[in-house]
């Protein structure tokens, strides 16, 4: 199941690791995208702080981690195919797998339909 958090990164519990990436509205909100770094696997992130960076013809905006653990693997051909998170930004455009802190990673995350019902805050 996908959760999205406030900072429009979702996250999806895959086995034992958690894919992480930025939802197809924060894509669209950015436009064209330019660059993107992403941490070097080994790295330890931490919920709602920092692990990269995305730019677009628009703007640089912070990516922000969902949840705490250590970069198991990075997306490596999304840094040279960025068109990959505009056709596919919750499959194909996964940025990186977290190996979690915490059993349940994802209990303080929004469902796709509470992320929807946020959007309209905005």
């Amino acid at each position: 199941m996908l959760k999205v958090a406030k900072s429009h990164a979702w996250a999806r519990l895959e086995g034992d690791v958690v894919a992480v990436g930025i939802t197809a509205y924060a894509v669209k909100q950015l436009g064209d995208v330019v660059y993107i770094e992403l941490p070097k696997v080994g790295a330890r992130i931490k919920a709602g702080q920092a692990f990269g960076e995305i730019e677009s013809v628009k703007a640089a905006a912070e990516l922000f981690a969902p949840v705490d653990g250590t970069v198991t693997a990075v997306n490596a051909p999304l840094t040279d195919e960025l068109g990959i998170l505009q056709a596919d930004a919750y499959k194909a455009g996964w940025m990186i797998r977290v190996k979690p802190d915490h059993p349940s990673p994802l209990d303080d995350l929004m469902t796709m339909t509470q992320y929807e019902g946020y959007l309209k805050t905005l």
